[in-house]
């Protein structure tokens, strides 16, 4: 069962990205509603303890957990936006490369980092620069889009690690709502701003929009935070990468992407690095609400 429960985990997340790639709204819309349909969906499990639990996070707490939605809320932004202009395969690739963001933040706070840490960060960096160039070749958008992506996952890493203290006294369902509140929150005022149509999308948007918030938030991360009670962070950690190949795939079934071989040779050599990353980093990671 936890097997079966794990092979359904990825396909949810792997889904994420063809989903919102395949959605005609606007990147910032895309994001608003999947974070504001998740903490709809999760804030009835958290109900009987959320006004006790956020009650005493204390002004460190709150600053933390906002800090979290803000970050999480410009994950979506970038990466939704490179999913918009390059390839599914080359965007969740590059925007993988949190680990590695985690890894070097740490070392940045003073942390030791092992040689075979280094070794699997300079491989997966190539891999960055291989599906780079590659994209270059084809316009200067496909490059943009890689950048955004990288961005995304270096946001994802910040709403990572600033996640990790409120988790310390605050439950999953809590923090959950809290931050998917807070992100929702931010990513509207951006769509305000920025006069971004929330409303008026075809039938088939709307799916994909409801379909990546039950994929990647319900079926996805959901059912991995339970498999972390039977399965070892490492081996989440490792599963998670199965969304870059995943996603590639999907990509190639549902929205005919073939991005050049190129890509292909980045993305093993990303996935290559972050797997030694993974099994060498002695913290365990954890998982990212994606």
């Amino acid at each position: 069962m936890n097997a079966f429960l794990a092979v359904v985990a990825i396909l949810g997340v792997s889904a994420s990205g063809p989903l919102m790639a395949g959605a005609s709204a606007p990147a910032l819309a895309i994001g608003f509603w999947r974070n504001a349909l998740g903490a709809f969906a999760v804030a009835p499990f958290a109900a009987r303890t959320i006004r006790r639990e956020l009650a005493t996070l204390g002004r460190s707490g709150w600053y933390a957990t906002v800090f979290a939605g803000l970050m999480l809320a410009l994950h979506f932004a970038t990466w939704v936006s490179a999913l918009k202009m390059t390839s599914v395969a080359a965007a969740t690739a590059m925007v993988s490369m949190q680990v590695v963001f985690v890894v070097v933040i740490d070392r940045l706070r003073g942390d030791r980092t092992p040689a075979a840490v280094v070794g699997g960060i300079s491989i997966a960096v190539v891999g960055v620069l291989v599906i780079t160039g590659v994209d270059f070749s084809l316009s200067a958008e496909a490059v943009a889009g890689d950048l955004l992506a990288l961005a995304g996952g270096l946001t994802a890493a910040l709403y990572l690690m600033a996640g990790s203290r409120v988790r310390e006294s605050v439950s999953t369902t809590s923090y959950t709502v809290a931050c998917y509140g807070i992100c929702a929150v931010a990513l509207a005022v951006a769509c305000l701003v920025g006069q971004v149509e929330l409303m008026g999308f075809s039938g088939r948007t709307w799916l994909a929009i409801i379909g990546v918030t039950i994929c990647a938030q319900l079926l996805g991360h959901s059912v991995l935070n339970h498999l972390l009670a039977v399965m070892s962070p490492g081996l989440i950690s490792l599963l998670l990468l199965f969304e870059v190949p995943g996603a590639a795939i999907l990509a190639g079934i549902f929205l005919d992407q073939t991005p050049p071989i190129g890509v292909y040779v980045g993305l093993a050599l990303i996935l290559a690095g972050l797997v030694v990353v993974v099994l060498s980093r002695p913290p365990p990671e954890a998982v990212l609400a994606d």
